[in-house]
């Protein structure tokens, strides 16, 4: 059921038994993809993704379907459990990666380093900016942002600025206002770039 049909007291009720984790918990100790899983239950990976994500509650006839490709009960995902820390391994090869939203060759590449955490409190991603792409379209989003330079060299403009920053440089800024990013130097740029509150690989405005 999607999350916005719900009433605030119901959602909450239902976010306190972490279904989509202890779904998720399974399916890894299993070491079984969202594909093969929805291929188990007729559901989708999209939406089996979601179901995890919290983003939307399962019916209960879909929980059984769920629960009899593990062995498990309802009651599995209802019992009640301790509070435990978030604590998520994100793979090299399932990183999900997003490119800036351009009609010519890509400027950037990010790679989530934090997905699929649900609630999370920033986003981290790896980023790759081309050689031969232009600027990246001008973007800005809520909240603040950092870039660190893993390799080569990053142009950062910003509000009528333009920074180039070197291997080892960082830089922070307000990510409101709009700002664009470009390799420098002829060769391949590769950097750490955290957001808090917004999302630096959407290429929105907000």
């Amino acid at each position: 059921m999607n999350r916005s049909a719900l009433s605030d007291t119901l959602q909450d009720g239902l976010e306190a038994y972490r279904i989509g984790p202890k779904v998720r918990a399974l399916r890894l100790a299993k070491d079984m993809g969202l594909a093969q899983l929805g291929g188990h239950t007729g559901l989708s990976a999209a939406m089996l993704s979601r179901i995890e994500r919290g983003q939307v509650f399962p019916t209960l006839a879909t929980l059984l379907r769920i629960a009899l490709v593990f062995g498990v009960g309802l009651d599995h995902f209802f019992a009640p459990g301790e509070e435990e820390p978030v604590f998520e391994v994100v793979r090299a090869r399932d990183r999900l990666k997003l490119g800036d939203k351009t009609d010519g060759p890509v400027s950037y590449l990010f790679e989530s380093l934090d997905f699929p955490v649900s609630k999370s409190r920033f986003q981290a991603y790896l980023a790759e900016f081309s050689v031969t792409a232009a600027q990246s379209r001008p973007h800005s989003h809520e909240g603040a942002e950092m870039v660190y330079v893993i390799e080569g060299s990053l142009e950062l403009a910003i509000h009528g600025r333009t920074e180039v920053l070197q291997k080892g440089d960082s830089v922070y800024f307000d990510a409101g206002f709009e700002h664009s990013y470009r390799s420098a130097g002829g060769q391949r740029c590769r950097a750490l770039v955290v957001v808090s509150g917004g999302n630096a690989a959407s290429g929105e405005s907000s």
